[in-house]
Protein backbone atom coordinates (compact mmCIF):
# COMPACT_ATOMS: atom_id res chain seq x y z
CA UNK A 1 0.00 0.00 0.00
CA UNK A 2 2.89 2.38 0.78
CA UNK A 3 4.27 1.94 -2.73
CA UNK A 4 0.84 2.37 -4.30
CA UNK A 5 0.08 5.55 -2.37
CA UNK A 6 3.50 6.98 -3.21
CA UNK A 7 3.02 6.18 -6.89
CA UNK A 8 -0.37 7.90 -6.97
CA UNK A 9 1.11 10.95 -5.29
CA UNK A 10 3.96 11.04 -7.84
CA UNK A 11 1.41 11.06 -10.67
CA UNK A 12 -0.47 13.87 -8.89
CA UNK A 13 2.72 15.84 -8.30
CA UNK A 14 3.85 15.62 -11.92
CA UNK A 15 0.38 16.40 -13.25
CA UNK A 16 -0.23 19.53 -11.20
CA UNK A 17 3.34 20.71 -11.77
CA UNK A 18 2.87 20.54 -15.54
CA UNK A 19 -0.60 22.09 -15.44
CA UNK A 20 0.38 24.97 -13.14
CA UNK A 21 3.54 25.72 -15.14
CA UNK A 22 1.47 25.98 -18.32
CA UNK A 23 -1.49 27.89 -16.89
CA UNK A 24 0.78 30.36 -15.10
CA UNK A 25 2.76 31.38 -18.21
CA UNK A 26 0.99 34.79 -18.40
CA UNK A 27 2.39 35.64 -14.94
CA UNK A 28 5.85 35.91 -16.49
CA UNK A 29 4.72 39.19 -18.03
CA UNK A 30 3.03 40.44 -14.85
CA UNK A 31 4.37 41.84 -11.54
CA UNK A 32 6.20 39.36 -9.30
CA UNK A 33 3.18 38.90 -6.99
CA UNK A 34 1.38 36.88 -9.68
CA UNK A 35 4.22 34.38 -10.12
CA UNK A 36 4.48 34.13 -6.35
CA UNK A 37 0.74 33.46 -6.16
CA UNK A 38 1.04 30.65 -8.70
CA UNK A 39 3.80 29.09 -6.61
CA UNK A 40 1.58 29.24 -3.54
CA UNK A 41 -1.28 27.52 -5.38
CA UNK A 42 1.12 24.80 -6.54
CA UNK A 43 2.47 24.32 -3.02
CA UNK A 44 -1.00 24.02 -1.51
CA UNK A 45 -1.98 21.45 -4.14
CA UNK A 46 1.14 19.38 -3.40
CA UNK A 47 0.38 19.44 0.33
CA UNK A 48 -3.24 18.44 -0.42
CA UNK A 49 -1.98 15.47 -2.42
CA UNK A 50 0.34 14.38 0.40
CA UNK A 51 -2.55 14.50 2.85
CA UNK A 52 -5.07 12.69 0.65
CA UNK A 53 -2.89 10.11 -1.13
CA UNK A 54 -0.13 9.50 1.43
CA UNK A 55 -1.82 10.38 4.72
CA UNK A 56 1.09 12.73 5.37
CA UNK A 57 0.25 15.94 7.20
CA UNK A 58 2.26 18.50 9.15
CA UNK A 59 2.25 20.40 12.44
CA UNK A 60 3.63 23.90 13.02
CA UNK A 61 5.23 24.71 16.36
CA UNK A 62 6.91 27.71 17.86
CA UNK A 63 6.73 31.39 16.98
CA UNK A 64 5.59 31.12 13.36
CA UNK A 65 4.57 34.80 13.34
CA UNK A 66 8.20 35.87 13.83
CA UNK A 67 9.03 34.44 10.38
CA UNK A 68 6.19 36.24 8.59
CA UNK A 69 7.93 39.61 8.80
CA UNK A 70 10.88 40.85 6.68
CA UNK A 71 13.51 38.71 8.43
CA UNK A 72 16.11 36.10 7.56
CA UNK A 73 14.72 32.56 7.91
CA UNK A 74 17.37 29.82 8.19
CA UNK A 75 15.92 26.31 7.89
CA UNK A 76 17.18 22.77 8.16
CA UNK A 77 17.00 21.06 4.76
CA UNK A 78 16.09 17.37 4.60
CA UNK A 79 13.88 17.22 1.50
CA UNK A 80 11.80 19.12 -1.04
CA UNK A 81 8.98 19.18 1.51
CA UNK A 82 10.21 22.24 3.38
CA UNK A 83 10.66 24.23 0.18
CA UNK A 84 7.05 23.53 -0.77
CA UNK A 85 5.66 24.10 2.70
CA UNK A 86 7.49 27.35 3.45
CA UNK A 87 6.01 28.78 0.26
CA UNK A 88 2.61 28.16 1.80
CA UNK A 89 3.43 29.11 5.40
CA UNK A 90 5.25 32.38 4.77
CA UNK A 91 3.95 35.53 3.04
CA UNK A 92 5.62 35.83 -0.37
CA UNK A 93 8.99 34.34 0.71
CA UNK A 94 12.18 34.83 -1.28
CA UNK A 95 14.45 31.78 -1.40
CA UNK A 96 18.21 31.79 -1.80
CA UNK A 97 18.74 29.05 -4.38
CA UNK A 98 21.43 27.57 -6.59
CA UNK A 99 22.09 29.56 -9.74
CA UNK A 100 21.90 26.37 -11.81
CA UNK A 101 18.21 26.03 -10.93
CA UNK A 102 17.52 29.41 -12.50
CA UNK A 103 18.64 27.99 -15.84
CA UNK A 104 15.91 25.34 -15.89
CA UNK A 105 13.09 26.00 -18.37
CA UNK A 106 9.85 27.19 -16.78
CA UNK A 107 10.93 26.53 -13.16
CA UNK A 108 13.86 28.90 -13.48
CA UNK A 109 11.75 31.48 -15.32
CA UNK A 110 9.12 31.53 -12.58
CA UNK A 111 11.76 31.62 -9.85
CA UNK A 112 13.43 34.62 -11.43
CA UNK A 113 10.11 36.41 -11.95
CA UNK A 114 9.08 35.76 -8.34
CA UNK A 115 12.28 37.43 -7.14
CA UNK A 116 14.23 34.39 -5.94
CA UNK A 117 17.91 35.00 -5.26
CA UNK A 118 20.42 33.00 -7.31
CA UNK A 119 23.75 32.15 -5.72
CA UNK A 120 26.94 30.49 -6.90
CA UNK A 121 29.00 29.07 -4.03
CA UNK A 122 32.22 29.69 -5.93
CA UNK A 123 31.38 33.32 -6.70
CA UNK A 124 33.28 34.82 -3.75
CA UNK A 125 32.80 38.39 -2.57
CA UNK A 126 31.08 39.54 -5.77
CA UNK A 127 28.47 36.80 -5.41
CA UNK A 128 27.86 37.76 -1.78
CA UNK A 129 27.27 41.37 -2.83
CA UNK A 130 24.71 40.28 -5.42
CA UNK A 131 23.00 38.03 -2.89
CA UNK A 132 22.83 40.83 -0.31
CA UNK A 133 21.49 43.29 -2.90
CA UNK A 134 18.72 40.86 -3.87
CA UNK A 135 17.87 40.23 -0.22
CA UNK A 136 17.72 43.95 0.53
CA UNK A 137 15.27 44.47 -2.34
CA UNK A 138 13.07 41.68 -0.99
CA UNK A 139 13.15 43.04 2.56
CA UNK A 140 12.14 46.46 1.23
CA UNK A 141 9.06 44.73 -0.23
CA UNK A 142 8.23 43.32 3.21
CA UNK A 143 9.20 39.74 2.27
CA UNK A 144 11.09 37.19 4.42
CA UNK A 145 14.33 35.72 3.06
CA UNK A 146 14.64 31.93 3.28
CA UNK A 147 18.05 30.26 3.20
CA UNK A 148 19.15 26.69 3.83
CA UNK A 149 22.45 27.21 5.67
CA UNK A 150 23.94 23.87 4.64
CA UNK A 151 23.30 24.64 0.98
CA UNK A 152 21.96 21.20 0.12
CA UNK A 153 19.72 18.47 1.48
CA UNK A 154 20.94 16.17 4.24
CA UNK A 155 19.66 12.85 5.55
CA UNK A 156 18.63 12.63 9.21
CA UNK A 157 21.73 11.80 11.24
CA UNK A 158 24.22 13.26 8.76
CA UNK A 159 26.81 15.57 10.35
CA UNK A 160 25.97 19.28 9.89
CA UNK A 161 27.87 21.33 7.32
CA UNK A 162 26.88 24.98 7.66
CA UNK A 163 28.19 27.35 4.96
CA UNK A 164 29.38 30.93 5.64
CA UNK A 165 26.87 32.49 3.23
CA UNK A 166 24.19 32.68 5.89
CA UNK A 167 26.54 34.63 8.18
CA UNK A 168 27.34 37.02 5.32
CA UNK A 169 23.66 37.71 4.78
CA UNK A 170 22.97 38.06 8.50
CA UNK A 171 25.82 40.52 8.97
CA UNK A 172 24.86 42.69 6.01
CA UNK A 173 21.08 42.76 6.37
CA UNK A 174 20.82 43.82 10.01
CA UNK A 175 17.57 41.93 10.65
CA UNK A 176 16.73 39.07 13.05
CA UNK A 177 17.30 35.50 11.92
CA UNK A 178 14.59 32.93 12.64
CA UNK A 179 16.00 29.37 12.82
CA UNK A 180 13.70 26.56 11.66
CA UNK A 181 13.99 22.90 12.70
CA UNK A 182 12.02 19.97 11.26
CA UNK A 183 11.96 16.22 10.75
CA UNK A 184 10.69 15.95 7.16
CA UNK A 185 13.53 13.62 6.14
CA UNK A 186 11.85 10.75 8.00
CA UNK A 187 8.81 10.94 5.74
CA UNK A 188 10.03 12.44 2.44
CA UNK A 189 13.60 11.31 1.90
CA UNK A 190 16.08 13.44 -0.04
CA UNK A 191 16.28 11.04 -2.99
CA UNK A 192 13.52 8.50 -2.41
CA UNK A 193 10.13 8.18 -4.01
CA UNK A 194 8.39 6.72 -0.97
CA UNK A 195 6.30 9.03 1.21
CA UNK A 196 5.63 7.60 4.67
CA UNK A 197 2.34 8.42 6.42
CA UNK A 198 2.54 10.51 9.56
CA UNK A 199 2.90 14.08 10.74
CA UNK A 200 5.93 16.17 9.85
CA UNK A 201 6.79 18.74 12.49
CA UNK A 202 8.24 22.13 11.55
CA UNK A 203 9.31 24.33 14.47
CA UNK A 204 10.10 28.03 14.34
CA UNK A 205 12.72 28.67 17.00
CA UNK A 206 13.62 31.75 19.03
CA UNK A 207 14.84 34.52 16.70
CA UNK A 208 18.50 35.51 16.82
CA UNK A 209 18.77 39.29 17.12
CA UNK A 210 21.00 41.21 14.69
CA UNK A 211 24.46 42.40 15.65
CA UNK A 212 26.28 39.23 16.70
CA UNK A 213 29.78 38.53 15.44
CA UNK A 214 29.78 36.05 12.53
CA UNK A 215 31.46 33.30 14.54
CA UNK A 216 29.05 33.69 17.45
CA UNK A 217 26.06 33.82 15.11
CA UNK A 218 27.08 30.65 13.27
CA UNK A 219 27.66 28.74 16.51
CA UNK A 220 24.29 29.80 17.93
CA UNK A 221 22.40 29.13 14.68
CA UNK A 222 23.84 25.64 14.28
CA UNK A 223 23.28 24.80 17.94
CA UNK A 224 19.62 25.83 17.85
CA UNK A 225 18.73 24.18 14.55
CA UNK A 226 20.64 20.95 15.15
CA UNK A 227 19.48 20.48 18.76
CA UNK A 228 15.83 21.02 17.85
CA UNK A 229 16.03 18.94 14.65
CA UNK A 230 17.60 16.01 16.51
CA UNK A 231 14.80 16.21 19.05
CA UNK A 232 12.11 16.26 16.34
CA UNK A 233 13.75 13.40 14.42
CA UNK A 234 13.89 11.31 17.61
CA UNK A 235 10.25 12.14 18.28
CA UNK A 236 9.25 11.14 14.75
CA UNK A 237 11.23 7.90 14.85
CA UNK A 238 9.56 6.91 18.10
CA UNK A 239 6.15 7.31 16.43
CA UNK A 240 7.21 5.44 13.27
CA UNK A 241 8.60 2.54 15.35
CA UNK A 242 5.32 2.03 17.21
Amino acid sequence: MLYFRSAIFLIWFLTISIVIHILALPTLALPWRFAQGAARVWGNLVLWGLRVFCNLTYEVRGNHAAATRPVLVAAKHFSMWETITLVSLLPRPVFVMKRSLMRLPLYGWYSRRAGMIAVDREGGAAELRRMVAGAQRALAQGRPIVIFPEGTRKAPGDPPDYKPGVAGLYGQLGVPCVPVALNSGLYWTAGGLLKRPGTIVVEFLEPIPPGLRPRDFMALLEERIETASRRLVAEGRAVLDQ
